[in-house]
């Protein structure tokens, strides 16, 4: 079964297509699908407190969040505000997902 790494560079404020995504990303999850959540750039508001509700259905069923502490640090928002499940990443980390065998992308 692939992986699936799912960006996230739109924030809340930009609209419902983020929570769609968010949407999609749990389905796969639910249907048992290893899934990371990416957030990047505007997508880091996404984590915050009461921000984006369809993300703790995406964790309740099992999926991962990561966080880029760039984009988070670049809009000045603190990472303890982050939900316990978040995990703080850079680039690197990210880019070491993207390439690895099997792992499938979709970047919003």
């Amino acid at each position: 079964m692939p992986d699936f790494v799912l960006i996230e560079s739109s924030g809340p404020a930009s609209g419902p297509a983020g929570a769609r995504f968010l949407g999609d990303a749990a389905a796969l999850a639910r249907a048992g699908h290893p899934v990371r959540l990416v957030l990047v750039q505007e997508g880091v508001t996404a984590a915050l407190p009461g921000a984006q509700p369809a993300l703790t259905e995406l964790l309740d069923h099992g999926a991962e969040l990561w966080v880029d502490r760039y984009s988070l640090a670049q809009r000045g928002l603190a990472a303890h505000r982050l939900p316990a499940r978040a995990r703080l990443v850079g680039m690197d980390e990210v880019a070491g997902e993207l390439l690895a065998p099997g792992t499938r992308v979709v970047w919003h």
